[in-house]
């Protein structure tokens, strides 16, 4: 199989990643199966990607609606995985639970069908048994699609050679910039340079150092940036960021870790995840960061 070969891709959750990777797929001709557990899930994905449509159309790219006619929206793994020729899956950090959604999925899906993971803080390997392909599974790895065109590619020891040309050219197919990992790593290339910016910027405030606005005026003022750590966690979501935090503190047993994965759960308890629900450590749609004054 080629990057040329792949028409039909299936997307296994519908969050925000998951929108955003099916789109820029469909963007560019393929087929795409949303695939979620939950039907409202998956109504409400629709109703973000018709969103999402408007924002690319304002954003000189025509006719960007059009992509939404080449997504199908699937809540049974049958008919989610008929004729998919790619896999790409964002469901929440949780090793077992991917797993078990890989291990349900290479039973329905074609021998040859490559299987990738969205995964932000995990490494292929330690779930690479458990798709019952380990040759045609690796990290395929998006950031958010509005702002670049970069894409990870982590494959593991056992992933082909084919398959990483594969996911390659699909990635060029696609629009993409891939960027080609030699070995594993936490993080990729840009989310291990983020995430250590965000874990010092949530230990000042958990410290009491600094508040939030002031973190990110010192990071926006001195770097000239239009958004500060704070501001980047909301775009991320804040749950997803607890999520990493949460998983890497209770693995490392480090004390500052889980003292900034309790700051960060505060919000994600109240329901307070970011732009995806117009409010976290800012209120959306225009957050005080935007606001001329905001450095003054």
């Amino acid at each position: 199989m080629t990057g040329n070969d792949i028409k039909t891709v299936l997307i296994i959750g519908s969050g925000t990643m998951g929108q955003q990777i099916g789109f820029v797929c469909a963007l560019h001709g393929c087929s795409v199966h949303m695939y979620d557990v939950h039907e409202e899930a998956l109504k409400s994905a629709q109703n973000r990607l018709a969103q999402l449509a408007l924002w690319f159309e304002k954003h000189s790219v025509k006719n960007a609606g059009n992509a939404l006619s080449l997504m199908h929206y699937y809540t049974d793994p049958q008919q989610a995985a008929t004729d998919v020729d790619f896999v790409s899956e964002s469901v929440p950090e949780n090793p077992e639970l991917k797993a078990n959604v890989f291990s349900t999925f290479h039973a329905l899906c074609h021998e040859q069908t490559i299987f990738t993971t969205n995964t932000s803080s995990l490494v292929p390997s330690q779930i690479a048994a458990a798709t019952g392909r380990p040759d045609r599974f690796l990290a395929f790895h998006f950031h958010d699609i509005r702002t670049t065109k970069i894409v990870d590619v982590m494959p593991h020891a056992g992933t082909s050679q084919e398959v990483i040309n594969a996911t390659v050219e699909f990635a060029k197919k696609i629009g993409q910039i891939p960027i080609v990992l030699k070995k594993e790593n936490n993080g990729y290339v840009f989310n291990t340079m983020l995430m250590t910016l965000l874990a010092s910027a949530l230990t000042l405030a958990s410290n009491g150092v600094a508040d939030i606005h002031d973190i990110d005026k010192s990071f926006m003022g001195v770097m000239g940036t239009p958004i500060g750590p704070f501001g980047i966690m909301d775009s991320i979501g804040l749950d997803t960021v607890y999520e990493i935090t949460k998983y890497w503190a209770d693995l490392l047993n480090d004390k500052q870790g889980k003292k900034n994965a309790a700051l960060l759960q505060q919000y994600v308890e109240k329901g307070l995840l970011g732009t995806k629900t117009n409010k976290g450590f800012y209120t959306y749609p225009h957050p005080e960061f935007s606001k001329p004054d905001f450095l003054q």
